[in-house]
C-alpha cells in the first residue's frame, strides 16, 4: 500500500501528501513541499473520520486506509483549506512600548 500520493498545485509545485498523527476520530493530512530544505513551507490539515473507531479511545485510524480514500478533489479541498506548518518570517521580539 502506498504511504504517500501526490498534489499539483495551480502554480505548479508537486507537493507530497502524507498522513500523520492518526487518532480514533481524526488524522493530520500533511503537504510537504518538494524543496525538502526545511519544513518551513510545509502545510497541514485535518481530516476527521465518522466511521465506528471514531466512538473508542484507543482505537486509531490506519494512515494507510486514509491515504487510500484520498482522491483528487478531496485532496484539492484539503490543501485550498491548508495552514502552514510555520511562520513565514521569524518572530520579532515584544512590540515596544508606546511609553503611555
Amino acid at each position: 500500500m502506498k504511504t504517500t500520493k501526490t498534489y499539483t498545485a495551480p502554480d505548479g509545485i508537486t507537493w507530497n501528501v502524507i498522513v500523520q498523527a492518526p487518532g480514533s476520530s481524526n488524522a493530520m493530512i500533511l503537504f510537504r513541499h518538494p524543496d525538502g530544505r526545511s519544513s518551513r513551507l510545509d502545510r497541514y490539515n485535518w481530516i476527521i473520520s465518522r466511521g465506528p473507531e471514531s466512538r473508542s479511545v484507543t482505537a486509531r485510524l490506519d494512515p494507510a486506509k486514509i491515504l487510500e480514500g484520498l482522491d483528487a478533489g478531496t485532496i484539492m479541498r484539503l490543501f485550498q483549506r491548508s495552514m502552514p506548518v510555520s511562520r513565514k518570517d521569524p518572530l520579532l521580539g515584544p512590540e515596544p512600548s508606546r511609553g503611555d
